[in-house]
């Protein structure tokens, strides 16, 4: 393992809390020729920072993932977000949070995925949702190995028929903006990834001082591992140095595709979880 300073630590996590959980290729560039060390490893050593963002008060294990693509150079930040006293079923995963990351930074194509830890099958279901999943390099703590490896004979999209990808460049259904929203989650509802139940949909949480957070909906081919909009919101704030309730809100926005409509119960039970007494505000695109 590299030795990082407390001082670059403190740096690198001021840099990611500022850009919402992306480090940039110029960044990532000065690392490695700092430390003479190439990419893979760079993320793997980076791995213990993405886990400092780590919110885990039921497990208390801490996991942090780092995507990144050798396309645009760039690493995206994941790290486990638990909820109290809500079902063990709601939490996002540190790999749903790095490749969320990714989707919500315009990223088109996830190279490598470092972790902490090796991948829960939740989390390989979710990775296999992603464009050419199959060519993903997971780099382990012992180990470098493929999603094919640890996920054989899997159920994917196209067994569903489904023959679009997570990471795929989505295509505007709605271009007319006629909502009482703003253009920014219009934008993000359009590239929300709903190809199993329709529902494409996507939430905006906007507060006093610390500007807004949007998360879009992003589901799964098995159905359990899906992402809701609200939970990718929530990640985005945790990869800030925020939690819901250490900030003032002032209003959150759902948006959703009115005949299929099926995420505002999955959001109040979240949002229960914290304290404070938050409501949504509703919109719907027939």
């Amino acid at each position: 393992m590299l030795t990082i300073s407390k001082e670059l630590e403190q740096e690198l996590q001021q840099k990611i809390q500022a850009s919402g959980g992306v480090i940039e290729k110029s960044v990532l560039d000065a690392l490695m020729v700092k430390f003479d060390i190439e990419i893979k490893l760079l993320l793997q050593n980076l791995l213990p920072i993405a886990a400092s963002f780590s919110i885990a008060p039921i497990s208390n294990f801490n996991v942090g993932a780092i995507a990144y693509s050798n396309t645009s150079g760039c690493a995206y930040i994941g790290s486990n977000l638990e909820f109290n006293h809500s079902a063990l079923c709601l939490v996002v995963h540190a790999e749903q949070s790095a490749i969320n990351t990714a989707w919500l930074n315009g990223e088109t194509q996830i190279s490598h995925i470092a972790i902490t830890d090796a991948p829960c099958g939740h989390c390989r279901q979710f990775i296999n949702e992603v464009k050419q999943s199959e060519q993903i390099e997971i780099l382990l703590p012992n180990t470098n190995t493929s999603l094919t490896e640890l996920l054989p004979h899997s159920f994917g999209p196209a067994d569903l028929g489904n023959q679009t990808r997570l990471l795929d460049m989505s295509e505007e259904q709605n271009p007319d903006y006629k909502l009482p929203i703003s253009q920014m989650l219009f934008e993000h509802y359009q590239a929300s990834y709903a190809p199993y139940s329709g529902n494409k949909s996507a939430v905006e949480i906007r507060t006093v001082q610390h500007g807004n957070f949007y998360g879009r909906y992003a589901e799964n081919v098995a159905y359990n591992p899906s992402l809701s909009p609200l939970q990718s919101a929530l990640s985005q704030m945790a990869l800030s140095g925020l939690t819901i309730d250490m900030v003032e809100v002032t209003e959150i926005n759902l948006v959703e595709t009115e005949q299929f409509k099926n995420q505002s119960g999955v959001s109040e039970v979240v949002l229960n979880s914290f304290e404070g007494n938050f409501e949504i505000n509703k919109v719907y695109v027939s």
